[in-house]
């Protein structure tokens, strides 16, 4: 049986009680931390269900995106800007040669799907880790004009960066096998 990406369930913000919190509640981390989950777990949302076959489908020609290579550039994104950035990790590329502009969307195989998909979601723990404790205003590196960006920056970067594919995913997936809104099958 072939392999299919699992499905998923979004996490909620709760309180000690397991009361579902109001973000106008939450502390501005809790809020960048919940907004990037989201997006994160849109991704995977959007690939439940399929099997390599399907996740490494390109539905839009001439363009080589498939859900799987959205994987993986997110898997390069999440490397970059957290760990390579961020946290100064000295780490090469995870699906390509060094510094070669592919950024993960070439080279999705549907034989490679689950290493690929599982290695996405390695990337994000890593990134997790690499900015646990660390102050939204901490800078560590400079932006192409030489100023100072905090790890806020850097997490309004990647929830853009979420935003945008996640809205190239919502129309490979639809375009898959016709799957619309948050959840396959379109609930």
């Amino acid at each position: 049986m072939p392999w299919t990406a699992p499905q998923i369930i979004r996490t909620r913000t709760t309180d000690a009680e397991g009361q579902l919190n109001d973000p106008s509640d939450l502390a501005e981390r809790e809020l960048l931390d919940g907004w990037l989950r989201w997006h994160r777990e849109t991704l995977l949302i959007k690939c439940a269900g399929l099997t390599g076959d399907e996740l490494a489908r390109t539905t839009a020609s001439p363009s080589p995106l498939s859900l799987l290579s959205l994987v993986r550039h997110l898997a390069e994104i999440e490397r970059w800007w957290f760990c390579r950035r961020f946290a100064s990790q000295p780490l090469g590329e995870v699906f390509t040669g060094p510094d070669d502009g592919d950024e993960g969307i070439e080279g999705a195989e549907a034989a490679h799907a689950e290493r690929d998909y599982t290695r996405y979601l390695s990337e994000v723990r890593s990134a997790e880790a690499a900015v646990a404790g660390h102050s939204l205003d901490e800078t560590t590196f400079k932006s192409g004009a030489g100023r100072p960006v905090s790890l806020r920056w850097v997490y309004l970067a990647m929830i853009q960066e979420y935003a945008r594919h996640n809205g190239h995913a919502d129309l490979l997936r639809e375009r898959t096998d016709g799957a619309t809104g948050d959840y396959p099958g379109g609930r």
